[in-house]
C-alpha cells in the first residue's frame, strides 16, 4: 500500500476512535486530513526523490574547473649526435640486444701527380727511371706512360645487429668506380698523347663481431672481423702504346675492383665521452691471409683513427679526426699485369700517409626524421710517404646516412 493511503487510514481511524477524550473540529479535521495525504504522497513520489539527489550532486561548473588538467605526454629522450664517431670511422659503436642499424656512405676521392717517397716528381724524373719489364718483347727500358689523374666513387653498404647487449654482428659491402688519365710518351720521350680507363664492380665484404669491454664513461670494445675475396681481378681497358697503336691490356692493380685473398681485420675501439666532448681512437689492420687467384696479394695495412668531437645540442656535433695510415707493397706478381707505367709494377704500392679531416654529425630529434644521422667529412693529407712512384690523395669526402630500429619494441 502506498504510504499516502496508509497515512490517510490512521488519520480516520483516530478520528473515529471512541476511546480518544478529543476530536477535531469540521474544518480543522478536513485541514489535517489534506496535509496528510499530501506528506504521504510527497514521500512516495520518484520525483521528490529526484530533487534531493540533484542537492546532492555537485555542481557541473565547480566540478570541472576541480578537474586536473590533462597530462602531455613525455618529451622523448635526446638522440645524441655523438653517439656515433665521425662517419668515416668504421666499427666504432655497439648496438643494445635486439637494435638493428642500416648505413649508406658515398666516398669521392682524387689523386693527381707523381711522388716517389715524401717528394713530387717531374715528368722528367719520372720517366728517366727504369722500366722493370725492360727485356719482354715490346718493352722500353724506361717508363713510357705516366698516369696523370684519378678519380675513386665509393659506395659501402653497411648493417649490424646487436645479438646482445656486449656483442654487435656488423656486414660490409662496397661498390668502386674508377677512372684514370694517362699520358704516352714515343722512345724519344715526346708526349703523343693521353688515354682514359675505367672500371666499376664489387670492390669487398667484410663480416666482424665487436665485443664489449668496457662501457659508461670510457667505453672499449674489440673488433674481430674478416674481409671476404669480392671482386674483379682481370679487368681489362685500351691502352696507347709508345710505338702510337692502341691495345687490349689487363690493367694494373690500381684499376681492378677486388683484392681476391681472404683478410683478418682485427681492431680495438676506445671512447670517453665526458658532457659534450668525446675523445676517441681506433687501432685496427687488414691482414691478407694468402695469394689470390692471379698469384699477388695486397701488402698489410695498419690504421690508427683518432678524433675529437663536440656536441653543442643533441641534433648536431661536430668533428675533428686524424688518420695514420701505413700500407705495404704488394707480394707476388700477376703476369698479365706488365708495361712502362709505374702502375704496373708492385712495388709502386704502399707508404705511409696521415690525413685530416673535419666533420659534422646531425640527428633527427623528432617526426619521421627521429632516429635518422646524417654525416659529412672532408680529409686532405699533409703528409704522405710513399713506395713511388705512386699518384699521391688530393682530397677526399665522405656523406654517410644512418637509421637504428629496435627489433624488441
Amino acid at each position: 500500500m502506498p504510504p499516502w493511503r496508509q497515512a490517510l487510514r490512521n488519520f480516520l481511524s483516530i478520528q473515529m476512535s471512541s476511546s480518544l477524550p478529543f476530536s477535531f473540529p469540521g474544518r480543522r479535521r478536513w485541514r489535517c486530513l489534506l496535509t496528510a495525504a499530501a506528506a504521504g504522497w510527497l514521500a512516495s513520489n520518484p520525483v521528490s526523490h529526484a530533487f534531493a539527489d540533484a542537492d546532492e550532486r555537485p555542481d557541473p561548473v565547480v566540478a570541472a574547473s576541480t578537474t586536473p588538467p590533462a597530462q602531455p605526454d613525455p618529451e622523448p629522450e635526446p638522440y645524441d649526435a655523438d653517439g656515433h664517431a665521425p662517419i668515416g670511422v668504421i666499427g666504432d659503436h655497439l648496438h643494445a640486444a635486439g637494435e638493428f642499424m642500416l648505413s649508406y656512405r658515398f666516398m669521392p676521392m682524387a689523386m693527381s701527380g707523381l711522388r716517389d717517397g715524401p717528394s713530387d716528381l717531374t715528368d722528367a724524373e719520372a720517366l728517366a727511371m727504369d722500366n722493370p719489364f725492360f727485356g719482354n718483347p715490346g718493352q722500353p727500358p724506361k717508363m713510357r706512360i705516366l698516369p696523370r689523374d684519378m678519380t675513386m666513387q665509393m659506395h659501402m653498404f653497411g648493417t649490424m645487429y646487436g645479438l646482445t647487449d656486449r656483442i654487435t654482428l656488423m656486414a660490409m659491402g662496397m661498390m668502386v668506380g674508377r677512372d684514370m688519365t694517362l699520358e704516352t710518351h714515343n722512345l724519344p720521350g715526346a708526349s703523343i698523347g693521353t688515354f682514359d680507363t675505367a672500371t666499376w664492380g664489387l670492390s669487398g665484404a667484410s663480416a666482424s663481431a665487436l665485443i664489449g669491454l668496457a662501457d659508461g664513461n670510457i667505453r672499449t670494445h674489440l673488433l674481430a672481423g674478416v674481409g671476404l675475396p669480392a671482386g674483379s681481378l682481370t679487368e681489362t681497358g685500351e691502352a696507347l702504346l709508345p710505338n702510337g697503336t692502341r691495345r687490349e691490356v689487363r690493367l694494373p692493380y690500381a684499376m681492378q675492383p677486388g683484392s681476391g685473398s681472404f683478410e683478418a681485420r682485427p681492431g680495438i675501439v676506445v671512447q670517453s665521452k665526458r658532457e659534450r666532448t668525446t675523445l676517441g681512437g681506433q687501432l685496427a689492420a687488414r691482414l691478407p691471409l694468402g695469394d689470390n687467384s692471379e698469384g699477388y696479394r695486397t701488402g698489410n695495412a695498419y690504421l690508427l683513427n683518432m678524433w675529437w668531437m663536440v656536441q653543442p645540442t643533441p641534433a648536431v656535433a661536430f668533428s675533428m679526426r686524424f688518420l695514420l695510415e701505413r700500407m705495404g707493397a704488394i707480394e707476388g706478381r700477376d703476369p698479365m699485369i706488365a708495361g712502362p707505367v709505374p702502375t704496373a709494377d708492385p712495388a709502386n704500392y704502399g707508404g705511409g700517409r696521415i690525413t685530416g679531416y673535419l666533420g659534422v654529425n646531425v640527428a633527427g630529434q623528432s617526426g619521421v626524421l627521429r632516429e635518422h644521422r646524417l654525416a659529412l667529412e672532408f680529409g686532405r693529407p699533409f703528409i704522405q710517404d710513399l713506395n713511388g712512384p705512386q699518384m699521391p690523395r688530393d682530397w677526399e669526402l665522405i656523406i654517410g646516412w644512418q637509421r637504428s630500429w629496435s627489433l624488441t619494441n
